[in-house]
Protein backbone atom coordinates (compact mmCIF):
# COMPACT_ATOMS: atom_id res chain seq x y z
CA UNK A 1 0.00 0.00 0.00
CA UNK A 2 1.32 3.60 -0.50
CA UNK A 3 3.42 5.57 2.12
CA UNK A 4 1.83 9.20 2.18
CA UNK A 5 2.46 12.54 3.78
CA UNK A 6 -0.89 13.50 4.98
CA UNK A 7 -2.35 16.68 5.47
CA UNK A 8 -5.73 14.67 6.56
CA UNK A 9 -6.17 11.41 8.27
CA UNK A 10 -9.36 10.25 7.28
CA UNK A 11 -11.43 6.51 7.78
CA UNK A 12 -13.93 5.27 5.81
CA UNK A 13 -16.17 2.62 6.82
CA UNK A 14 -16.83 0.59 3.91
CA UNK A 15 -19.44 -2.02 2.17
CA UNK A 16 -19.94 -5.25 2.66
CA UNK A 17 -20.01 -6.50 -1.07
CA UNK A 18 -17.67 -6.89 -3.69
CA UNK A 19 -18.86 -4.96 -6.24
CA UNK A 20 -19.54 -1.88 -3.74
CA UNK A 21 -15.88 -2.27 -2.03
CA UNK A 22 -14.19 -1.56 -5.81
CA UNK A 23 -16.47 1.30 -6.75
CA UNK A 24 -15.66 2.12 -3.34
CA UNK A 25 -11.92 2.73 -5.05
CA UNK A 26 -13.44 5.89 -7.08
CA UNK A 27 -13.81 7.87 -3.67
CA UNK A 28 -10.72 6.84 -2.51
CA UNK A 29 -9.55 8.24 -5.64
CA UNK A 30 -11.62 11.38 -5.42
CA UNK A 31 -10.73 11.74 -2.14
CA UNK A 32 -6.19 11.41 -3.62
CA UNK A 33 -7.00 13.88 -5.58
CA UNK A 34 -9.03 16.69 -3.90
CA UNK A 35 -7.91 16.54 -0.04
CA UNK A 36 -3.95 16.82 -0.11
CA UNK A 37 -2.80 13.25 -0.02
CA UNK A 38 -4.39 12.28 2.93
CA UNK A 39 -4.00 9.07 4.85
CA UNK A 40 -6.85 7.04 4.10
CA UNK A 41 -7.91 3.81 6.13
CA UNK A 42 -10.91 1.82 5.61
CA UNK A 43 -12.77 -0.55 7.86
CA UNK A 44 -13.99 -3.53 5.90
CA UNK A 45 -14.88 -6.97 5.97
CA UNK A 46 -11.64 -9.24 6.53
CA UNK A 47 -12.29 -10.85 3.11
CA UNK A 48 -12.08 -7.83 0.92
CA UNK A 49 -8.40 -6.66 3.10
CA UNK A 50 -6.48 -8.72 0.01
CA UNK A 51 -8.64 -6.47 -2.68
CA UNK A 52 -7.87 -2.63 -0.77
CA UNK A 53 -4.29 -3.97 -0.46
CA UNK A 54 -4.91 -3.50 -4.59
CA UNK A 55 -5.83 -0.07 -4.38
CA UNK A 56 -2.83 1.92 -4.25
CA UNK A 57 -4.77 4.71 -2.15
CA UNK A 58 -5.35 2.93 0.57
CA UNK A 59 -2.90 3.14 3.42
CA UNK A 60 -4.36 0.02 5.76
CA UNK A 61 -7.32 -1.97 5.65
CA UNK A 62 -8.76 -2.89 8.95
CA UNK A 63 -10.92 -6.15 9.73
CA UNK A 64 -14.19 -5.48 10.77
CA UNK A 65 -14.38 -7.84 13.64
CA UNK A 66 -18.53 -8.87 13.11
CA UNK A 67 -20.44 -10.88 10.33
CA UNK A 68 -22.06 -9.57 7.86
CA UNK A 69 -25.67 -8.34 9.62
CA UNK A 70 -24.33 -9.13 13.42
CA UNK A 71 -24.71 -5.53 15.32
CA UNK A 72 -22.05 -6.99 17.48
CA UNK A 73 -21.83 -3.78 19.72
CA UNK A 74 -18.98 -4.89 22.12
CA UNK A 75 -16.68 -5.65 19.04
CA UNK A 76 -17.40 -2.25 17.18
CA UNK A 77 -16.75 -0.42 20.69
CA UNK A 78 -13.54 -2.42 20.89
CA UNK A 79 -12.61 -1.81 17.65
CA UNK A 80 -13.53 2.20 17.91
CA UNK A 81 -11.79 2.97 21.36
CA UNK A 82 -8.23 0.65 19.34
CA UNK A 83 -8.87 3.49 16.61
CA UNK A 84 -9.00 6.21 18.48
CA UNK A 85 -4.80 6.80 18.96
CA UNK A 86 -4.80 7.05 15.03
CA UNK A 87 -6.83 10.64 15.86
CA UNK A 88 -8.94 10.24 12.64
CA UNK A 89 -10.12 13.87 11.51
CA UNK A 90 -13.20 12.60 9.26
CA UNK A 91 -15.18 9.65 9.00
CA UNK A 92 -16.83 8.91 6.28
CA UNK A 93 -19.60 5.92 6.48
CA UNK A 94 -20.65 4.01 3.43
CA UNK A 95 -23.76 2.12 4.63
CA UNK A 96 -26.91 3.41 5.76
CA UNK A 97 -27.19 1.44 8.73
CA UNK A 98 -27.18 2.55 12.18
CA UNK A 99 -24.18 -0.08 13.13
CA UNK A 100 -21.99 1.03 10.83
CA UNK A 101 -22.04 4.42 12.74
CA UNK A 102 -20.62 2.95 15.53
CA UNK A 103 -17.14 2.35 14.98
CA UNK A 104 -16.30 5.98 14.10
CA UNK A 105 -18.43 7.19 16.89
CA UNK A 106 -16.23 5.30 19.38
CA UNK A 107 -13.29 5.98 18.12
CA UNK A 108 -14.16 9.90 18.85
CA UNK A 109 -13.64 10.87 14.97
CA UNK A 110 -14.94 14.72 15.47
CA UNK A 111 -16.50 14.76 11.90
CA UNK A 112 -18.48 11.62 11.09
CA UNK A 113 -20.08 11.55 7.22
CA UNK A 114 -22.63 9.91 6.03
CA UNK A 115 -26.04 10.02 4.73
CA UNK A 116 -29.18 10.02 6.77
CA UNK A 117 -30.38 6.34 7.60
CA UNK A 118 -31.74 4.60 10.28
CA UNK A 119 -32.04 6.24 13.47
CA UNK A 120 -28.15 7.61 12.96
CA UNK A 121 -28.73 11.06 14.38
CA UNK A 122 -25.81 12.24 16.75
CA UNK A 123 -23.48 9.13 15.59
CA UNK A 124 -23.44 10.95 11.94
CA UNK A 125 -22.98 14.67 13.01
CA UNK A 126 -21.71 15.80 9.27
CA UNK A 127 -25.48 14.55 7.69
CA UNK A 128 -25.97 14.51 3.77
CA UNK A 129 -29.59 14.14 2.37
CA UNK A 130 -29.21 12.00 -0.14
CA UNK A 131 -31.10 13.05 -3.86
CA UNK A 132 -31.46 9.76 -5.58
CA UNK A 133 -32.79 12.21 -8.86
CA UNK A 134 -29.26 13.72 -8.55
CA UNK A 135 -26.86 10.76 -7.51
CA UNK A 136 -29.01 7.62 -8.57
CA UNK A 137 -25.80 5.92 -9.23
CA UNK A 138 -24.43 3.72 -6.26
CA UNK A 139 -20.66 5.00 -7.08
CA UNK A 140 -21.82 8.46 -7.15
CA UNK A 141 -23.39 8.49 -3.98
CA UNK A 142 -19.70 6.97 -2.52
CA UNK A 143 -18.02 10.02 -4.13
CA UNK A 144 -20.25 12.54 -3.31
CA UNK A 145 -19.56 11.78 0.56
CA UNK A 146 -16.11 12.22 -0.44
CA UNK A 147 -16.82 16.32 -1.46
CA UNK A 148 -17.73 19.29 0.52
CA UNK A 149 -20.92 20.35 1.20
CA UNK A 150 -24.47 19.19 -0.32
CA UNK A 151 -23.93 17.70 -3.83
CA UNK A 152 -26.45 19.73 -7.07
CA UNK A 153 -25.27 17.69 -9.74
CA UNK A 154 -23.78 14.24 -10.61
CA UNK A 155 -19.67 14.33 -9.23
CA UNK A 156 -17.36 13.32 -12.25
CA UNK A 157 -16.14 9.23 -11.49
CA UNK A 158 -12.54 8.23 -11.66
CA UNK A 159 -12.50 4.37 -12.33
CA UNK A 160 -11.30 1.65 -10.50
CA UNK A 161 -7.79 0.29 -11.17
CA UNK A 162 -6.71 -2.67 -9.41
CA UNK A 163 -3.26 -3.06 -9.03
CA UNK A 164 -2.20 -6.43 -10.77
CA UNK A 165 0.90 -9.14 -9.14
CA UNK A 166 2.81 -10.91 -12.17
CA UNK A 167 4.24 -12.98 -9.80
CA UNK A 168 1.05 -13.67 -8.90
CA UNK A 169 0.10 -14.26 -11.84
CA UNK A 170 2.80 -16.77 -12.62
CA UNK A 171 1.60 -18.54 -9.74
CA UNK A 172 -1.35 -19.26 -10.44
CA UNK A 173 -0.78 -20.57 -14.17
CA UNK A 174 1.36 -22.84 -12.86
CA UNK A 175 -0.62 -23.61 -9.60
CA UNK A 176 -3.80 -24.09 -11.50
CA UNK A 177 -2.33 -25.68 -14.78
CA UNK A 178 -3.13 -22.93 -16.90
CA UNK A 179 -1.19 -21.87 -20.07
CA UNK A 180 -1.68 -18.34 -22.43
CA UNK A 181 -0.82 -19.90 -25.81
CA UNK A 182 -4.74 -19.28 -27.24
CA UNK A 183 -6.90 -15.88 -26.59
CA UNK A 184 -8.60 -16.28 -23.07
CA UNK A 185 -12.60 -15.51 -22.76
CA UNK A 186 -13.57 -15.43 -19.03
CA UNK A 187 -17.21 -16.51 -17.58
CA UNK A 188 -18.31 -15.66 -14.57
CA UNK A 189 -21.65 -16.73 -14.22
CA UNK A 190 -22.35 -16.52 -10.48
CA UNK A 191 -24.30 -13.57 -9.27
CA UNK A 192 -24.86 -13.81 -5.25
CA UNK A 193 -28.24 -11.67 -5.80
CA UNK A 194 -29.61 -14.69 -7.22
CA UNK A 195 -30.86 -16.14 -10.18
CA UNK A 196 -33.02 -12.79 -11.91
CA UNK A 197 -29.24 -11.51 -12.43
CA UNK A 198 -27.90 -14.82 -13.69
CA UNK A 199 -27.47 -15.01 -17.45
CA UNK A 200 -28.94 -19.15 -17.89
CA UNK A 201 -26.16 -21.32 -17.34
CA UNK A 202 -26.89 -23.53 -20.64
CA UNK A 203 -26.50 -20.28 -22.74
CA UNK A 204 -22.37 -19.97 -20.96
CA UNK A 205 -22.13 -23.89 -21.96
CA UNK A 206 -23.18 -23.42 -25.73
CA UNK A 207 -21.36 -19.84 -25.88
CA UNK A 208 -18.19 -21.46 -24.32
CA UNK A 209 -18.34 -24.35 -26.43
CA UNK A 210 -18.43 -22.46 -29.20
CA UNK A 211 -15.53 -19.96 -28.48
CA UNK A 212 -13.31 -23.22 -28.51
CA UNK A 213 -14.27 -24.18 -32.11
CA UNK A 214 -12.78 -21.20 -32.75
CA UNK A 215 -9.26 -21.63 -31.22
CA UNK A 216 -9.78 -19.88 -28.15
CA UNK A 217 -9.79 -21.30 -24.31
CA UNK A 218 -12.38 -20.29 -21.51
CA UNK A 219 -11.79 -19.79 -17.50
CA UNK A 220 -14.49 -19.97 -15.74
CA UNK A 221 -14.30 -17.82 -12.80
CA UNK A 222 -16.11 -17.46 -9.24
CA UNK A 223 -16.23 -18.72 -5.51
CA UNK A 224 -17.12 -22.29 -4.25
CA UNK A 225 -20.73 -21.41 -4.21
CA UNK A 226 -20.57 -21.33 -7.99
CA UNK A 227 -18.86 -24.32 -8.26
CA UNK A 228 -21.41 -26.30 -9.51
CA UNK A 229 -22.47 -23.92 -12.36
CA UNK A 230 -18.74 -23.81 -13.36
CA UNK A 231 -19.18 -27.88 -13.63
CA UNK A 232 -22.18 -27.53 -15.92
CA UNK A 233 -20.28 -25.14 -18.06
CA UNK A 234 -17.01 -26.63 -18.57
CA UNK A 235 -18.08 -29.92 -20.37
CA UNK A 236 -15.30 -29.66 -23.27
CA UNK A 237 -11.80 -29.59 -23.63
CA UNK A 238 -10.74 -26.01 -23.44
CA UNK A 239 -13.15 -25.26 -20.85
CA UNK A 240 -11.77 -24.62 -17.31
CA UNK A 241 -13.60 -24.45 -14.57
CA UNK A 242 -11.78 -22.23 -11.82
CA UNK A 243 -14.92 -21.72 -9.13
CA UNK A 244 -13.69 -22.11 -5.80
CA UNK A 245 -9.66 -22.69 -6.36
CA UNK A 246 -8.49 -19.17 -6.41
CA UNK A 247 -8.78 -16.20 -3.56
CA UNK A 248 -10.22 -12.95 -5.29
CA UNK A 249 -6.98 -11.22 -5.66
CA UNK A 250 -6.08 -14.79 -7.58
CA UNK A 251 -8.83 -13.57 -9.71
CA UNK A 252 -7.96 -9.73 -10.50
CA UNK A 253 -5.07 -11.02 -11.71
CA UNK A 254 -6.42 -13.44 -13.88
CA UNK A 255 -8.46 -11.49 -15.08
CA UNK A 256 -5.59 -9.37 -16.27
CA UNK A 257 -4.21 -12.03 -18.67
CA UNK A 258 -7.78 -12.31 -20.33
CA UNK A 259 -8.81 -10.95 -23.48
CA UNK A 260 -12.78 -10.84 -22.79
CA UNK A 261 -14.69 -11.31 -19.57
CA UNK A 262 -18.36 -12.35 -20.02
CA UNK A 263 -20.34 -12.00 -16.72
CA UNK A 264 -23.47 -10.75 -15.21
CA UNK A 265 -23.97 -8.20 -13.07
CA UNK A 266 -22.26 -9.36 -10.02
CA UNK A 267 -18.65 -8.55 -7.79
CA UNK A 268 -16.80 -10.26 -10.78
CA UNK A 269 -18.14 -7.91 -13.78
CA UNK A 270 -16.55 -4.70 -11.32
CA UNK A 271 -13.66 -6.52 -10.56
CA UNK A 272 -12.72 -7.27 -14.45
CA UNK A 273 -13.62 -3.70 -15.23
CA UNK A 274 -10.84 -2.76 -12.17
CA UNK A 275 -8.50 -5.35 -13.95
CA UNK A 276 -8.58 -3.70 -17.43
CA UNK A 277 -10.19 -6.50 -19.16
CA UNK A 278 -13.04 -6.06 -21.68
CA UNK A 279 -16.00 -6.92 -20.22
CA UNK A 280 -19.44 -8.00 -21.77
CA UNK A 281 -21.87 -7.56 -18.77
CA UNK A 282 -25.29 -9.32 -19.09
CA UNK A 283 -28.35 -7.32 -17.46
CA UNK A 284 -31.20 -9.15 -16.43
CA UNK A 285 -33.63 -8.09 -13.10
CA UNK A 286 -30.91 -5.16 -12.22
CA UNK A 287 -30.33 -1.23 -14.12
CA UNK A 288 -27.10 -0.44 -16.11
CA UNK A 289 -27.92 2.63 -15.40
CA UNK A 290 -27.68 1.88 -11.59
CA UNK A 291 -24.61 -0.34 -11.07
CA UNK A 292 -22.99 0.43 -14.48
CA UNK A 293 -19.35 -1.40 -15.55
CA UNK A 294 -16.79 1.17 -15.30
CA UNK A 295 -14.30 1.02 -17.75
CA UNK A 296 -14.32 1.88 -20.96
CA UNK A 297 -13.92 -1.05 -22.15
CA UNK A 298 -17.30 -2.71 -21.18
CA UNK A 299 -20.00 -3.18 -23.36
CA UNK A 300 -23.72 -3.51 -21.83
CA UNK A 301 -26.14 -6.01 -22.96
CA UNK A 302 -29.83 -5.15 -21.60
CA UNK A 303 -33.03 -6.15 -23.12
CA UNK A 304 -34.93 -2.91 -21.24
CA UNK A 305 -38.41 -5.14 -21.06
CA UNK A 306 -41.62 -3.58 -20.07
CA UNK A 307 -41.00 -5.60 -16.74
CA UNK A 308 -37.31 -4.16 -16.35
CA UNK A 309 -35.74 -3.43 -14.16
CA UNK A 310 -38.00 -5.23 -11.44
CA UNK A 311 -35.00 -5.25 -9.14
CA UNK A 312 -36.04 -8.84 -7.75
CA UNK A 313 -33.66 -11.88 -6.78
CA UNK A 314 -36.65 -14.66 -8.47
CA UNK A 315 -38.58 -13.38 -12.04
CA UNK A 316 -42.22 -12.25 -10.18
CA UNK A 317 -43.79 -13.48 -13.30
CA UNK A 318 -41.88 -16.72 -14.15
CA UNK A 319 -40.39 -16.41 -17.18
CA UNK A 320 -36.99 -14.17 -16.58
CA UNK A 321 -37.29 -13.16 -19.99
CA UNK A 322 -35.24 -10.48 -19.75
CA UNK A 323 -32.23 -12.97 -19.88
CA UNK A 324 -33.99 -15.70 -21.81
CA UNK A 325 -34.25 -13.03 -24.68
CA UNK A 326 -30.60 -12.84 -25.06
CA UNK A 327 -29.29 -15.62 -27.01
CA UNK A 328 -25.64 -16.50 -26.86
CA UNK A 329 -25.82 -15.62 -30.55
CA UNK A 330 -26.12 -12.07 -29.42
CA UNK A 331 -23.55 -11.84 -26.82
CA UNK A 332 -20.99 -13.77 -29.13
CA UNK A 333 -21.74 -11.00 -31.90
CA UNK A 334 -20.39 -8.43 -29.04
CA UNK A 335 -17.01 -10.50 -28.48
CA UNK A 336 -14.11 -9.01 -30.46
Amino acid sequence: MSETSPSERLLVIGPAWVGDMVMAQSLFMTLKQQRGNPVIDVVAPKWSLPLLARMPEVHEGIPLPVQHGELGLGKRRALGHALRRHRYDQAIVLPRSFKAALVPWFARIPRRTGYRGELRYGFINDTRPLDKRVLYRTVERFVALGLDGEVNAAPSIPQPHLAVDPHNQQVCLEKLGLTTDKPIIAMMPGAEYGPAKRWPTAYYAELARKLVSQGKQVWVLGSQKESGLGEQIAVADGITNLCGRTELVDVVDLLALCDQAITNDSGLMHVACAAGTKVIAIYGSSDPAYTPPLSDKARIIYQGLDCSPCFERTCPLGHTNCLYTITPEIVAGEIG
